[in-house]
């Protein structure tokens, strides 16, 4: 049985499939994913394990189904409801039915897949990422990368311990016309740019104040708070409120910011701040929302560089004409990308110079799968990553640092307003009261460790 495990991960490092043809339903004229999926051999498919499927991880589900070199062999979610969900679609997009294994730990032991799919609630991203590349699997890890900047750091030292792949899914990096846009900002199309602003908006409802209940039969409440001190269930809090509670979630800036952030730095060339300041709070609603819904976050770089980040939770105003987004300043003009595939060149005057557009219809408000066709890209970024090495559009390092860019902001607005960090690792200089939140406390026994 080893050797024959041995066999199937030596021929898949050495198998290349082109992802263009792959990502858009299959090399031949005229023939599906599924119907390729029949041609392909089944040694030269990655099987995958999907873990936390309900929503966001659904959508990823359908869409790895998709992908003809791919077979979803494993499903691990604590909601049965979500797992027998998730199941079926897939088996109507490929030939086979995954199984249910709702413990990652028993899942894990498995030696019949190669990569698990990370779509969990924040708590969980880094835990099961560390978990996962030492137990020799790939990784593909939603944004974003971590709960804390601790985990962040961890996760980065499993994948060197470990030598594995994990790509985070910060899809943007991928997408052609994106890419095609950073691209020209570093030609020069604007001159030097030093001012990027980013922004998302939103109309989210109150949550409401949350009455303890009874754990449903359905839901394994003891595996879904996992890595997290144990706390009662209430009532609003399970399948999305999460992400508004500090406990397990990060708020809408790393819900959302991350990835406008992510692009941000990336045009801008820069790694680690100076300075961090951050304002905001619960503004809308008297309710349970622990998070800012309403919260801007400003990022300086020794390079005379910075980054703002506006989000607004509960106010849906376009800015700069789109629900969310990033604008470069440079010397000479500005560069947009909105929520899609598509960007628009600006002079100093504010005259639209050059406008490529979408290719596709993307809705950048939809909570699960805004995107499919183009994060197909992505998907086989990452494969090709564990094939032949390809580099990756996002890898653990870059992510991390995305990532912390965000969570200092929040360790900010927590703490004062006012963050000094070191620009060699994002380090808090000074503070001990927002060190403190460099980390967090675990549930006994679920400590991630390296």
């Amino acid at each position: 049985m080893e050797s024959k495990m041995n066999s199937r991960r030596d021929f898949i490092k050495k198998t290349t499939i082109g992802a263009a043809a792959l990502s858009f339903g299959g090399i031949l004229p005229g023939l599906s994913a599924r119907g390729y999926a029949n041609i392909v051999g089944a040694n030269e498919r990655i099987r995958v394990a999907m873990m936390g499927v309900n929503a966001r991880g659904l959508a990823l589900a359908n869409n790895f189904a998709s992908q003809p070199n791919c077979e979803i062999v494993y499903i691990c979610d604590v909601d049965s409801r979500a797992a027998e969900k998730c199941m079926g679609q897939v088996a109507g997009k490929q030939n086979s039915r995954p199984k249910a294994e709702p413990d990652i730990r028993r899942l894990l032991e498995k030696q019949d897949f190669d990569a698990l799919v990370v779509a969990t609630p924040d708590h969980w991203h880094a835990p099961a990422a560390i978990m996962a590349s030492q137990a020799g699997k790939h990784v593909y890890l939603e944004k974003p990368a971590s709960h804390n900047p601790h985990e962040g750091e961890l996760l980065i030292a499993a994948q060197k311990k470990h030598g594995n792949v994990i790509q985070m899914g910060n899809q943007r990096r991928s997408w052609p016309n994106v890419a095609q846009a950073i691209g020209e900002l570093h030609g020069g199309v604007i001159g030097k740019p030093y001012f990027a602003k980013t922004w998302y908006t939103n109309n989210r409802a109150s949550i409401g104040v949350g009455k303890e209940m009874t754990v449903p039969e359905w839901l394994d409440y003891e595996l879904w708070q996992g890595p997290a001190p144990r706390r009662a269930l209430k009532d609003n809090l399970i399948h999305y409120n999460w992400h508004w509670f500090w406990h397990w979630g990060t708020g809408e800036a790393l819900n959302n910011g991350t990835h406008m952030v992510d692009l941000a730095r990336w045009g801008l060339q820069v790694d680690y701040p100076t300075k961090v300041t951050s304002a905001g709070g619960r503004y809308r609603y008297q309710d349970d929302w622990q998070t800012p819904d309403t919260q801007t976050i400003n990022l300086e770089f020794a390079d005379k560089s910075m980054i703002t980040w506006e989000g607004r939770s509960c106010n849906g105003t376009p800015i700069e004409g789109s629900t969310v987004g990033v604008i470069f300043y440079g010397e000479e003009g500005a560069l947009q990308i909105d929520g899609g595939n598509a960007y628009n060149v600006y002079d100093l005057k504010g005259k639209l110079v050059k406008e490529v557009k979408n290719d596709l219809t993307i809705d950048a408000r939809n909570l699960t799968n805004p995107s499919q066709a183009l994060d197909a890209i992505h998907i086989q970024n990452f494969f090709d990553g564990i094939k032949s090495g390809q580099k990756l559009a996002s890898d653990i390092e870059s992510g991390h640092i995305s990532t912390l860019l965000v969570q200092l902001g929040n360790i900010a607005q927590r703490t004062g307003g006012f963050l000094e960090t070191d620009p060699s690792n994002g380090h808090i200089l000074n503070n001990r009261e927002a060190r403190k939140l460099w980390s967090r406390e675990y549930e006994k026994g679920w400590e991630p460790k390296v």
